[in-house]
């Protein structure tokens, strides 16, 4: 990406503007943004896109955080608009009394550029969140290059108080080696590649292999979450706990009622053996 292109010319002059905070039309204060772009994100605000994935705990009684499922699909041209859209979403639940941790995904090949993790960095500390409730999810990392080439970045992003989640996990010898390295906060794994053949014995009990969070994804049926419960997940989110839903949506929601019934119909044992 080219450090002249637009996007980082918008980064440059936003970051140089003096803070203002704007109020949307449910009155929350905004990130610092010019006047001129304020029209712009009141639509953008109206609009509601449903663009968060609510993530709850195993049992569905408490919502712990969001995935902003925009930038998994993002080209390199929209990496940089959408990281600001996700942080003005986190801005939003922030200033509306609610501290909901907001994971925002990102390719790991990008992470290895310099200018791209200065324009990060800029947004980050222009949004004045505080440190925890921005977490940055590592995905598409595959290959030695990758793992090798992004660390430098990643740890310039711990250092501004942004937490590390890698993404798609799979077992691999060279993931497991960045995870040693780095030791992420959050490890997602995609649960419903397990359902035919089963877990595989290296993905039980991967809380205690690793100190991070477990997160399980794609949870859409009821015989995922006895996975769930193998692997050692303390965090869910899928089709069958909730399925994406606008920002504003969530400010009103705690928890799954979905998984809760479930849970409560077939109680399953926990962690030591006990009902």
């Amino acid at each position: 990406m080219s450090p002249k292109s637009r996007l980082y010319t918008l980064v440059k002059a936003w970051k140089n503007k003096p803070f203002q905070e704007v109020r949307d039309a449910c009155g929350q204060p905004w990130l610092g943004l010019s006047s001129e772009a304020l029209e712009e994100h009141q639509s953008w605000s109206q609009r509601q896109a449903i663009s968060n994935e609510p993530i709850f705990n195993s049992q569905g009684t408490k919502l712990t955080s969001s995935l902003f499922t925009p930038l998994l699909t993002a080209t390199e041209t929209q990496l940089l608009r959408l990281f600001m859209e996700g942080l003005d979403t986190i801005t939003y639940w922030y200033r509306s009394g609610r501290f909901i941790q907001g994971i925002l995904p990102l390719p790991a090949k990008y992470l290895a550029s310099s200018k791209f993790i200065d324009a990060l960095s800029d947004l980050i500390l222009n949004s004045r969140l505080p440190v925890g409730l921005v977490s940055l999810g590592v995905q598409k990392l595959n290959e030695a290059d990758s793992i090798n080439s992004c660390n430098e970045g990643l740890l310039r992003m711990r250092r501004l108080g942004v937490l590390i989640h890698l993404l798609h996990f799979s077992g691999s010898s060279l993931q497991i080696r960045w995870i040693e390295e780095i030791e992420p906060e959050g490890i997602h794994i995609e649960i419903g590649q397990f359902r035919t053949k089963g877990l595989p014995n290296e993905m039980m009990s991967l809380d205690q292999k690793f100190y991070a969070q477990i997160y399980a994804s794609n949870v859409t049926l009821v015989k995922d979450l006895e996975n769930v419960m193998a692997i050692g997940a303390q965090h869910c989110y899928g089709g069958l706990m909730m399925p994406p839903i606008s920002r504003h949506q969530m400010l009103h929601t705690s928890d799954s009622r979905i998984a809760k019934a479930i849970f409560s119909l077939h109680p399953h044992k926990n962690q030591n053996g006990d009902k």
